[in-house]
């Protein structure tokens, strides 16, 4: 190609698209390096990269529907990522034996909790409808919020976005909380990650520790599980 033409291409839709995919990728891995050698929440890939990638698409004026072009095949490789926590799960298998009730009645007042918790927020504080009803579902892991939220009416990408403000929250507080709480145990700490803060929560969790992280892999994966099959009764108690 000439000089012109690769200016050309850069420029056009296909270019712009190109350059949004690998500008994304290029931000996660790059916040994802950085975080390795400095652990401070706001270097954290979940807290950096989307505010670095968001003003650089706002500043390059890069149309939204360009560069979801591409980059829409990141969000759908969500699912196979949620999928691939059975492999420290089945690792731990044991571990699952030996507390079934005590992960059961997690995932449960997870569910349950975060649900209400949504609820009364949108109950008490004036939400536009299409926000409300993409809130309702925060509280589980994205594939599993997107596929459940249509059942309560909500946009998807609305959802998305709530999931991971809830996930960022909670991988921020986490630490505060356990202190104040006195939660000690693996298990406590991980069946409050994997249940208020899903995959960031679980990410945070396999930082403290192998089986903190498989305890919140395994909560995050059963309350999204739930909240699929469930969503149409849940629709019916909430809306």
């Amino acid at each position: 190609m000439t000089d012109s033409r690769v200016v050309d291409f850069v420029l056009s839709q296909t270019g712009l698209a190109l350059f949004s995919l690998l500008l994304t990728v290029f931000c996660y891995f790059g916040a994802k390096r950085l975080y390795k050698y400095h652990r401070v929440w706001w270097l954290a890939p979940i807290v950096l990269a989307p505010i670095v990638i968001t003003l650089l698409v706002f500043n390059l004026k890069i149309p939204l529907p360009t560069y979801f072009e591409y980059t829409h095949w990141l969000m759908a490789m969500l699912a196979p990522a949620t999928i691939a926590f059975a492999l420290p799960i089945y690792r731990e298998r044991n571990l699952i034996r030996q507390y079934p009730l005590t992960i059961g009645l997690g995932v449960t007042a997870g569910l349950f909790l975060g649900m209400l918790s949504s609820w009364l927020l949108v109950k008490f504080v004036p939400l536009p409808v299409e926000l409300s009803k993409s809130l309702l579902v925060r509280s589980v892991s994205t594939p599993f919020a997107m596929e459940a939220t249509s059942a309560f009416g909500g946009v998807p990408e609305l959802t998305a976005m709530m999931v991971l403000i809830t996930g960022v929250i909670g991988m921020l507080v986490c630490e505060p909380l356990f202190k104040f709480m006195r939660i000690r145990t693996s298990l406590g700490k991980g069946v409050a990650l994997g249940a208020s803060a899903h995959g960031a929560g679980a990410a945070k969790a396999t930082e403290i520790g192998q089986q903190e992280g498989v305890i919140a892999s395994l909560t995050m994966i059963f309350i999204g599980i739930a909240m699929v099959l469930g969503a149409p009764v849940f629709a019916l108690i909430f809306i």
